[in-house]
């Protein structure tokens, strides 16, 4: 722009913006750097009036226009902002950049564990925090004029999304909705909702990432760019050279496999990845540090350390070193010296001064903080992390690096969708420091470059709702606005928005299937006689023979949990199937109560565990006795390998001899309802057809058809007002069991039930009204309560077990009470309350009673090694969290309530009164 007419036109352009939206230019005054134009339309659109849902990429400065909120509510006076985060990592985070920006005296912070200034015209707070100011009828939402939601897309999480839904369907309409979410596939959908519950909402989408991303892919040594250009990029075409390249390498892993023969099953002699080590000082080499390394393990992350450092790894500099130093011992400054080696701060504290470190929830706060400010400080390179990171605090770095496509999810290992590479990759090219970011992915002869180019192109990855009704909900809907307008708000939820959308669709593929199941019909029609009545016969045949098999293996199974329920200590069995089969002695005889038999048993080849009715095809038979020792220890080796000689001196035979009895529940001949209707069949004038079996194909075609036409419209039907029928369903619950009245008012119950959060919010309010808690010292109370929250992270062959006592008693009548709430909810059609799981009440007993952090971390149920540090404190805090309801909890007795107040104190000690800096 260099003439005089198109500087002066450019001015009067920047004059009319500036009268049109003063406030704007106010707020680019104290920003400092020019707003991009998604950031510019959003603001502009928040001045205007109107609610704005920001979609853009990782790292492209979405918080710009939350900021903007925040000063439009200062700027107006007397009115508010409340920023919401879905974790307190953030809003800490967010709080310290807002306090250095506007000053203390108006910024605030509420999580579950702080509350700082909660009366500033700013507050800083998790959603969950907000969701309950709304439902109590906080005298602090008086004057609420801005609502921030950063992350909004986290109402898609399985656990935690139905509080945005919540506050959003909740919030007073005078209130303005700033929603800020990561790039997603059904925008519009999401943005249709938000204007029929919130009013008018603009969209403001950017796929444009600030900092450019270059994908490669690193082969053994070499490192290849994914893409030749970006035109080759749009059209997922590979880099030619890297298909070559690794079309090589496959080729001479076979001739290496070949070459060792088919007996050789070590994968050793195959493809080994390059060491991490290795990997870490190919990318410094590069120029490619500050790098995180993404491995879906967290004893992977740690490993990696360990070899870096056995490697002779070293990162940094004297000046970085004194100063990483620095940060870790003013971040583990309130933590006691005899906590920290027992939590292995010294060999933490090594990796770190070298540049080197890992970030996964089993780590102590207080580490990963310290991990998170050297990282943004530049003074840690390589960081290798679990993908929590990817969902946690901004930590980005010039390279992101993934070690395999395929993660577990708690139940299977699954490949990675494209939106969690996208989530992954975001986390590359720190804007304004770096001119591009670099994502690597390592190959492997499992990882096809096609298949990570399709990851890295797609941009198909939808919102979906996890929303669905709770008790504390209910009780809260229906107190605050009674049991009509509460099945209303519920199916303004985004989850029926989408859910009556989706059922558009199902219903037109129900149209399709009628006018092929027709032409079906047409095809299958035989001239002698009606088909459609012969085919009816065939598949009633094959009905009752399925029945019959089913009938056949409930009566097998009801003879094996019949038989485990006898078996003795001693009593020598036979596994038949699975891993473990072969001889075994029972060690422990199964407990009675709740859940199926499962003694706990030793298999002649040394391995101790408990067995279940799936072990076995029918009934157990006791082929023998042997004496087990009185205080047989099934965890010592010696012990177990005399007594499995034992097992094998009986001389019987491991695998029954190939003996075949008849299995328990075999029909002894053919059922007569089959014999008829196999009379009936042959005696229809079809069976003589010719091309009767023609006629048959087409038929079966046409009844499996059927069966889908059916299933669908049972989907379509259960679509259409399911959140309202659950919501019927739980209240009903809630009636029965005295927390809704028969008229459908909140109880004295129901309104303790509307004041506790937790997944097990029912079990906890039962367990407080009928006592089950009474009378326990702070410790055991500390311990009981517990069971209602932990959730171990893999299944168990044993149940946990408890300190004798008090304890014992409580847990046994906790675990009762559960059975009768799952009884009633089954009865309804619901599955809502989980299992308690006692895996955590020895270490929260042993804390309680103020024994040393290693005996505490020892005592975990269920964990190869000594319990992680990080899932003890999260745990424990979670404890602490639930003592604070149980202290304030209105139909609790005053007693139970004065020992929750002793526990608080007893547990909040050493790790856990570490809060982080604020």
């Amino acid at each position: 722009m260099t003439s005089p007419a198109e500087r002066y036109a450019e001015s009067k352009r920047r004059a009319a913006r500036q009268a049109e939206f003063p406030a704007l230019d106010d707020f680019m005054l104290d920003v400092g750097f020019d707003l991009d134009d998604f950031q510019r339309s959003a603001c502009e659109s928040l001045e205007r009036g109107s609610g704005v849902l920001v979609c853009a990429p990782t790292g492209a400065g979405k918080t710009v226009v939350g900021e903007f909120a925040v000063h439009l509510a200062l700027r107006a006076g007397e009115r508010k902002c409340f920023y919401t985060t879905p974790i307190k990592a953030l809003s800490n985070q967010k709080y310290h950049d807002l306090v250095e920006r506007y000053g203390p005296d108006k910024v605030g912070l509420l999580t579950g564990d702080n509350a700082i200034n909660g009366d500033a015209p700013v507050v800083v707070m998790t959603t969950e925090v907000l969701r309950n100011m709304l439902y109590s009828g906080s005298a602090s939402l008086k004057g609420l004029a801005y609502v921030v939601m950063d992350e909004v897309h986290y109402l898609a999480d399985r656990f935690r999304g139905a509080v945005w839904e919540e506050v959003i369907i909740h919030l007073p309409a005078s209130v303005t909705l700033v929603s800020l979410s990561a790039t997603v596939s059904n925008y519009e959908e999401f943005a249709d909702w938000l204007v029929t519950v919130r009013g008018e909402t603009q969209v403001v989408v950017s796929e444009h990432r600030p900092v450019p991303l270059w994908q490669h892919m690193l082969v053994g040594r070499r490192m290849f760019d994914l893409f030749h250009d970006a035109d080759a990029a749009r059209k997922h075409d590979v880099h030619p050279e890297l298909l070559r390249y690794t079309r090589e390498m496959e080729r001479r892993l076979d001739l290496t496999d070949r070459s060792y023969g088919p007996g050789n099953r070590g994968r050793s002699r195959r493809w080994q990845p390059p060491p991490r080590a290795e990997v870490v000082d190919r990318l410094e080499r590069a120029g490619l540090l500050p790098a995180i390394l993404f491995i879906f393990s967290r004893a992977g992350c740690d490993a990696a350390v360990q070899q870096c450092l056995a490697a002779g790894l070293r990162l940094t500099d004297a000046d970085e070193r004194a100063e990483i130093r620095r940060i870790a011992d003013a971040r583990v400054a309130g933590i006691p010296r005899e906590d920290l080696s027992v939590l292995g701060y010294w060999e933490w504290l090594d990796g770190l001064e070298r540049g080197i470190a890992a970030h996964h929830a089993g780590m102590l706060p207080a580490f990963k903080e310290a991990v998170e400010e050297c990282f943004v400080r530049g003074l840690v390179k390589a960081v290798f992390a679990t993908e929590t990171l990817a969902l946690g605090i901004n930590m980005p770095a010039r390279c992101v690096v993934l070690e395999r496509l395929v993660k577990f999810n708690g139940e299977a290992h699954v490949d990675l969708t494209p939106g969690e590479y996208t989530q992954l990759t975001g986390r590359a090219g720190r804007r304004g420091i770096d001119v591009e970011g670099h994502a690597v992915v390592l190959w492997s002869p499992e990882v096809d470059p096609r298949h990570v180019a399709g990851l890295a192109s797609t941009r198909t990855y939808p919102l979906r709702s996890s929303f669905r009704p709770s008790y504390n909900m209910a009780v809260n809907l229906v107190g605050t606005v009674g049991a009509a307008q509460a099945r209303d708000l519920l199916e303004s939820s985004f989850a029926q928005f989408q859910a009556d959308r989706s059922v558009v669709g199902l219903a037109r593929q129900v149209q399709r299937n009628i006018d092929t199941m027709q032409a079906y019909g047409e095809d299958a029609a035989c001239h002698h006689g009606d088909f459609d009545e012969y085919f009816a016969i065939r598949v009633a045949i094959a009905d009752r023979e399925k029945a019959l098999a089913r009938q056949g293996a409930s009566a097998r199974r009801a003879a094996a949990v019949s038989s485990l329920e006898r078996l003795r200590a001693g009593d020598v069995i036979r596994v038949p199937q699975g891993r473990r089969a072969g001889l075994a002695v029972v060690l422990e005889a199964p407990a009675g109560g709740f859940g199926e038999p499962r003694p706990l048993v030793l298999t002649q080849d040394r391995w101790a565990g408990r067995v279940s009715p799936a072990d076995f095809p029918g009934e157990v038979e006791v082929l023998q006795r042997i004496r087990v020792p009185k205080h047989f220890n099934h965890r010592s080796p010696a012990a177990r390998r005399d007594l499995a000689a034992q097992v094998s001196a009986t001389g019987l035979d491991r695998h029954g001899g190939g003996r075949r009895g008849r299995r328990a529940g075999a029909p002894t001949g053919e059922d007569a309802e089959i014999a008829l209707l196999k009379v009936q069949m042959r005696q229809h004038p079809c069976h003589a057809c010719p091309d009767r079996e023609e006629h048959a194909r087409w038929a079966e075609r046409r009844h499996r058809l059927q069966r889908d036409t059916d299933a669908l419209r049972d989907r379509v039907a259960g679509r259409t007002g399911s959140l309202a029928r659950t919501f019927d369903q739980v209240c009903a619950v809630l009636g029965e069991r005295g927390y809704l009245s028969p008229e459908g008012e909140v109880t004295d119950a129901g309104r303790m039930l509307g004041r506790i959060w937790s997944e097990a919010d029912l079990l906890v309010a039962e367990c407080l009204r009928q006592g089950v808690w009474e009378g326990l010292a702070p410790d055991e109370l500390a311990a009981t309560v517990s069971m209602v929250l932990y959730e171990s992270r893999r299944e168990g062959d044993d149940r946990a077990s408890v300190p004798k006592g008090p304890i014992t008693a409580a847990v046994d009548a906790c675990t009762k009470l559960w059975g009768e709430i799952a009884a009633a909810e089954a009865d309804h059609g619901l599955a809502l309350t989980r299992e308690p799981d006692p895996g955590f009440v020895w270490p929260m007993y042993r804390w309680a009673r103020g024994e040393p952090l290693a005996r505490v971390l020892a005592s975990g149920h269920n964990y190869d090694a000594d319990m992680p540090a990080g899932d003890f404190v999260r745990w424990a805090r979670q404890v602490l969290d639930l003592l604070g309801q149980v202290k304030d909890a209105g139909a609790a007795s005053e007693g139970i309530r004065a020992v929750a107040r002793k526990a608080i104190t007893a547990v909040n000690r050493g790790v856990l009164a570490y809060q982080g800096e604020l």
